[in-house]
């Protein structure tokens, strides 16, 4: 299973044989600790629970869970393993690698040489919080004329009508911005440094620096 949760280190460059630059971000990727294993008989699908970091005061409830493993882990997700399509052309693969996963027994490690370099990966965030903003900033609204005694600079114009008397679902407007959970798909795996756990992801990820991230493969 290629699957890793790491801390964002921030971005570089990096220069191939040609001399091109390639935008890189570094994750400090791993050592991860399998928590538990979910099967499709038992709990109803199939997943893989990792744990990562080092807790500095662990609840109760959350350290007799990761009695098993004997972990200490700060943060835990799961990886759902995706339902396989019997007539795709990697199916075969997807299903070895999928037992392959399911094998894995509590407790066992993995680091970043999970990963090899070329792998198409997809990367999990939270993207970084802006707090409170408007509508210009939020969705890229247009200001109003500042000519002519308007007063109309940033204000977000008409919310609604007089008919049906009350403002629909979706509507556009201030209010919290980033925060969320964000997946940017389609990156490669450029850089495996086994020694210091680290791994070159092509472009930029999700999340501030010190944020943390799940790098799995596609």
């Amino acid at each position: 299973m290629k699957a890793l949760l790491g801390t964002k280190l921030g971005m570089t460059q990096l220069f191939d044989a040609d001399g091109n630059v390639a935008r890189v971000t570094l994750i400090q990727a791993g050592p991860c600790v399998v928590t538990q294993v979910k099967t499709t008989e038992r709990d109803g699908y199939n997943a893989v629970q990792l744990g990562f970091g080092d807790a500095k005061h662990q609840p109760k409830p959350q350290a007799g869970h990761l009695k098993a493993a004997a972990a200490n882990s700060r943060t835990m997700r799961e990886i759902r393993l995706k339902a396989i399509n019997p007539a795709h052309p990697e199916a075969k693969a997807r299903q070895e690698a999928e037992a392959a996963a399911l094998a894995l027994t509590v407790g066992t490690k993995l680091d970043v040489t999970t990963f090899e370099v070329g792998d198409e990966v997809q990367v999990t965030g939270t993207s970084k919080g802006k707090g409170f903003a408007g509508t210009i900033k939020r969705h890229n609204f247009s200001r109003g004329p500042k000519t002519h005694g308007s007063h109309n600079y940033r204000a977000p114009g008409s919310i609604g009508s007089g008919f049906p008397e009350h403002v629909f679902k979706g509507m556009r407007m201030a209010g919290h911005m980033g925060h969320d959970q964000v997946t940017v798909k389609g990156l490669k795996i450029v850089v495996v440094d086994a020694e210091r756990g680290i791994l070159g992801i092509s472009g930029a990820v999700p999340g501030p620096k010190r944020g943390t991230v799940t790098v799995r493969g596609l």
